[in-house]
């Protein structure tokens, strides 16, 4: 039995009707002469989640990170276990197996997944399906493949999953953890490899725009009069004259003034010192991509991507146009043989506009868009030669429709051809430049010049340019005399650069190398194919809006970012904000579609990059949000908690900093907290010394330990390399507790107890407590708890260090103590 498993049900239905009949109906499959079909529903495996690794990672802890799986695992989807079971069960009764996802890397992989997790061991073919339409299935489905041949296709999109599972799930949770240190308790900063730096370009455009300075700039035109004909020319600035600025714009008034006068006084004479015309051509424009196609619809029709994906991908489904999600932009020279029908087609589908350009179409011209050697699993987006009806269509079907079928159009159209033609006149020792252009053929640009434009741009200079390489110029030669007749001064201003839209945004993901940073790796990713993929760059925009890191404003929704997006690329590293590593990744990744490049070597890469910015983020310094900054840190906000004693309040940036003060009338008692803070140099209990190290320092003044003076240190790294600190070790290995309460509630506890006597300001001026206590620790030798004499709040407890058994306080780190055993007892005296 030949078993096809489609990516989707609607796929399958049409492979099945183009099979040798009759159909019989089961639940989740079809069954025809020529073989079973089956579908998947997309991804019916998903990724594991971190906690199904391990449970402790439902818990969100920095101590935990990087969390690198060591055996990749796969579940099955909950809403999909049915029809997986179907397919197992079809797969283990299957003599072939015809893998039937769509033709891209997502598509290899979603069906390889399932045959790998079910452990096939059965023959596999491939059948690409660039159309649903009759023809086009049962030419693929006579040309089946190998689907060996399409391994490295699936380990790309394999490497792509793992990389962006290993940077979302780590970094998201690291810089998440790093928010809410800093007071933002309820922010989850959502990271990925492409959301991220596209966010970024949002953020940095919006911030070029927040800090761009107008500056007013003057620009001087001349009317010239030739035997033939007026002209008019600018004026091009010599540079090394006063008065321009950096990018040798004229930028004072007054010598644009004076220049101007000078122009127009006499003598009139000036000379052609230089003339070119060239006859240049201008190719079809290539079919469209995805990308091209949300692009073009945005900017014509302010289509959002998505809505455009969506709306292709109804026009695939109705067999009306290939396949949508393609990041390709030829055709293969077999599709010209459909030629003929397509245009036939085209000419009845109901719109006017197409029916006038189908004639003058010669169906045998062949552009550069025919290219076997740039056709990889799909082709570019045309329709197909089923006969379309437009009248039938929804309005976005329609002018979708319209585009792709004028897109096709053109490659049987001639190309356009004009002549360039490139003025300098010499003028009273100043130069003036004039270009334009003469139209020899419009070829394929009637199509686009039939209808009025809609303006794509706000840029006025821009228009300008256009409308000056496409003036007429007279016929001149080298050496003409021609003579000034008047000028005119041009007033402009530099405008900051535009907002992105949905569509500009796409454009900038697919042409990514414009926004990476490093010049040489510019240079390098000038071909990449951008961050992203075709059927995922809508997708990660739609996001960043629902996530409301960004909104769109405006009639023309311009892209503005939310406070969280600055709070977000503010705090990450370059790594993660510019594309330069994501655009590099991409480029790796389509490299080992065509095996260049190893599975195992990219994820090591990954790995390596995951580790290091985890680090980075326990470094990192939010912008703190909140009443109740911490007065110690300044890097988190007091925040309330219940311990044993009741309600207290702690710094969210433990245990970076163990900030806690009480609780008063529902508020953190700050005033005291500062005092507190301020008396502490002077109030703070020594570090932690051993008997034994008491002992070595009483040695060395020769004085009686019980006299000699704690020596104190700020912190523990501050011992030095010859003093003994075995005993802290210890003490951190048996009283550091595992969760944060248990720590919190311990400072709580200590500081509650502080509070009964602040009067002393040294630990010389601390009150002698009475012996009582003394007296009953000794009597209680043989009880397993003694009270400190030190903190009177813990109890000493034998602890086995590396240099053998001693007494440590279990209010530790906020008491120190440590005493030497004797026998089973702490040594007090």
């Amino acid at each position: 039995m030949r078993l096809y498993i489609a990516e989707k049900p609607s796929v399958g239905r049409e492979l099945a009707k183009c099979l040798t009949g009759p159909i019989a109906r089961h639940d989740g499959y079809l069954v025809t002469k020529d073989g079973v079909v089956t579908w998947l529903f997309g991804h019916i495996l998903r990724q594991a989640e971190p906690e199904e690794y391990d449970p402790k990672y439902k818990r969100w802890r920095a101590e935990d990170l990087p969390i690198i799986p060591e055996h990749w695992k796969l579940f099955v989807d909950k809403n999909c276990e049915k029809q997986f079971a179907i397919v197992k069960s079809l797969i283990e009764k299957a003599d072939e197996i015809v893998h039937g996802g769509d033709p891209d890397r997502e598509g290899q992989l979603l069906v390889d997944e399932v045959l790998d997790y079910l452990g096939n061991k059965k023959p596999v073919r491939r059948i690409l399906l660039n159309a649903l339409d009759e023809k086009s299935i049962k030419k693929a489905n006579a040309s089946l493949r190998d689907n060996r041949d399409f391994f490295n296709l699936k380990q790309s999109a394999l490497a792509r999953a793992r990389a962006d599972w290993l940077i979302g799930m780590n970094l998201s949770r690291a810089y998440t953890l790093a928010a809410r240190r800093a007071g933002h308790e309820r922010l989850v900063l959502p990271i990925g490899r492409v959301k991220t730096p596209t966010l970024s370009l949002v953020v940095r455009r919006e911030r070029e725009i927040e800090n761009f300075k107008p500056v007013t700039y003057y620009l001087i035109r001349g009317t010239f009069q030739h035997a033939n004909g007026s002209f008019e020319a600018q004026w091009k600035p010599q540079d090394t004259m006063a008065g321009l600025d950096s990018e040798n714009r004229l930028v004072d008034k007054k010598i644009a003034d004076e220049k101007l006068a000078f122009f127009e006084a006499m003598p009139h004479d000036a000379v052609i010192s230089a003339y070119q015309k060239v006859k240049k051509q201008e190719p079809q424009p290539l079919p469209f991509s995805l990308s091209t196609l949300q692009v073009l619809a945005g900017k014509r029709f302010g289509y959002a991507p998505q809505l455009v994906l969506d709306t292709a991908q109804k026009l695939y489904e109705k067999k009306l146009t290939t396949y949508p999600r393609s990041d390709c932009e030829y055709l293969p020279t077999n599709q010209l043989g459909d030629a003929s029908t397509i245009l036939a087609h085209l000419a009845k589908a109901g719109d006017a506009q197409i029916a006038a350009w189908v004639k003058a179409a010669n169906p045998k011209q062949k552009s550069r868009a025919w290219n076997d050697k740039k056709i990889s699993a799909h082709h570019a987006i045309i329709p197909t030669t089923v006969q379309a009806d437009v009248t039938k269509m929804t309005q976005e079907e329609r002018n979708l429709y319209h585009l792709i079928a004028r897109g096709y159009l053109a490659q049987f159209y001639p190309v356009h051809t004009y002549d360039q033609t490139k003025v300098e006149v010499s003028y009273k020792e100043e130069t003036f430049t004039a270009s334009g252009r003469t139209e020899r053929d419009l070829g394929w640009k009637v199509m686009y010049q039939s209808q009025k434009k809609k303006q794509e741009t706000d840029e006025e200079d821009e228009k300008e340019d256009k409308e000056d390489n496409a003036k007429t110029l007279p016929a001149m030669k080298k050496k003409d005399d021609v003579a000034w007749q008047r000028g005119r001064m041009l007033e402009k201003m530099t405008k900051p650069p535009t907002r992105f839209t949905a569509s500009t945004l796409l454009a900038g993901m697919k042409e990514i190398h414009k926004y990476v940073k490093n010049p040489e790796a510019k240079k390098q990713l000038k071909d990449v194919y951008g961050i992203g993929t075709e059927a995922t760059r809508a997708t990660i925009i739609d996001d960043l809006i629902r996530r409301k890191f960004m909104k769109a404003e405006g009639k023309k929704k311009y892209l503005v970012p939310t406070p969280a997006a600055y709070l977000l690329v503010d705090a990450l590293p370059d790594e993660l904000t510019y594309p330069d590593s994501t655009a590099i990744w991409e480029d790796k990744l389509h490299s080992m579609s065509e095996g260049g490049e190893s599975l195992a070597d990219f994820l090591q890469g990954q790995i390596a990059f995951t580790r290091k910015l985890c680090a980075k983020a326990g470094d990192v310094h939010m912008e703190v949000k909140g009443e109740n900054v911490c007065p110690r840190c300044h890097q988190g906000v007091l925040t309330k908690r219940k311990g044993k004693n009741g309600v207290f309040w702690g710094c969210s940036n433990y245990p970076k900093c163990r900030m806690t003060c009480n609780d008063k009338e529902g508020k953190p008692d700050l005033e005291d907290a500062k005092a507190r803070l301020a008396r502490r140099p002077r109030r703070a209990a020594p570090a932690a010394v051993s008997a034994t190290a008491m002992a070595w320092q009483s040695r060395q003044s020769d004085a009686p330990a019980a006299s000699q003076s704690y020596r104190s240190y700020s912190s523990y790294s501050s011992h030095s390399a010859s003093e003994p600190y075995d005993d802290i070790a210890a003490l951190n290995a048996l009283f550091s507790p595992d969760d944060y309460a248990a720590r919190m509630e311990a400072d709580e506890k200590s500081y509650a107890a502080q509070q009964k006597d602040a009067s002393w300001q040294s630990w010389a001026d601390k009150p002698k407590y009475s012996a009582s206590p003394m007296e009953h620790m000794e009597k209680d030798a043989a009880s397993s708890s003694f009270l400190c004499p030190r903190c009177r709040e813990g109890h000493l407890r034998s602890i086995h260090g590396k240099n053998g058994v001693f007494w440590g306080c279990s209010n530790y780190p906020r008491c120190t103590a440590t005493f030497d055993d004797d026998h089973g007892k702490p040594l007090l005296k």
